[in-house]
């Protein structure tokens, strides 16, 4: 299973960016994900690849918004040309918040349209559009794309394998539980998976409720062959953390 973590979780507790990446590397990670651009060359430098990018959306104004749809198409489109030039495979798009008058069904409806306005570059750029799932339970009030069900009518309407769900485990614990059965049931929609512990969004120690290994075995068993990436904020040492994630994943 190629591993991977969010530079962001883990980054400013100590250890400079490219340390942290040189001691991720001689842990066995694969790659980093949510680099900034001005890091991207510094990360090949390590012998990591980039998992992960930003695409475009924002957390709160985002896909749902057909008024932003122009902004995003451009943002995307100029984001996917920087992930073929770094070998990125996957970009992260964001949904948006329910407002006032809209509904569920027209909150995807909206997301589709504005997807598939990306999808044929994305298919010709060779890479994956991922919508991730966020909890709006504790940490983002209000977001529409919270839960899979909601998601994958979204990735079924804009019908390409180039647009598919970021699986975030713990933001999913907390909005449904239920992780193994529903990453089975919808593992073809799903492009990528961030961990984390529950609650605190901390080290997937056994000071949380989630219990990690079975989850990645059942990733492996769906035939799986992206990164599982971990975004947790680490409550001590961030390499030892990172050394622990690593471990708990490789011997699942």
């Amino acid at each position: 299973m190629k591993q991977a973590f969010s530079l962001w979780a883990f980054s400013g507790k100590g250890v400079d960016d490219k340390t942290l990446m040189l001691k991720a590397k001689a842990i066995g990670y694969d790659a980093v994900d949510l680099v900034p651009p001005k890091l991207f060359q510094l990360v090949h430098d390590c012998g990591l690849a980039i998992s992960l990018a930003t695409g475009a959306g924002g957390l709160e104004s985002g896909l749902n918004d057909p008024a932003r749809h122009d902004a995003i198409v451009k943002e995307i489109e100029g984001n996917l040309a920087q992930a073929v030039k770094f070998h990125i495979p996957n970009l992260v798009v964001f949904n948006g918040n329910r407002r006032p008058g809209l509904s569920e069904q027209q909150g995807a409806d909206y997301c589709i349209t504005g997807l598939r306005r990306v999808a044929k570059a994305a298919e010709d750029a060779g890479v994956t559009l991922v919508m991730e799932l966020l909890n709006s339970k504790v940490n983002h009030p209000g977001h529409q794309c919270d839960h899979t069900d909601w998601a994958v009518k979204v990735i079924q309407g804009v019908g390409s394998l180039r647009v598919k769900i970021l699986y975030d485990i713990y933001h999913m614990q907390i909005m449904e539980g239920d992780l193994i059965r529903t990453i089975r049931a919808n593992a073809t929609h799903i492009g990528h998976y961030h961990t984390g512990g529950n609650p605190g969004r901390n080290d997937l120690d056994d000071q949380q409720e989630i219990n990690h290994p079975p989850i990645v075995r059942a990733i492996a068993q769906t035939g799986y062959q992206g990164y599982i990436a971990h975004e947790f904020i680490p409550k001590g040492e961030p390499v030892a953390a990172l050394k622990a994630a690593y471990d708990v994943v490789a011997n699942a």
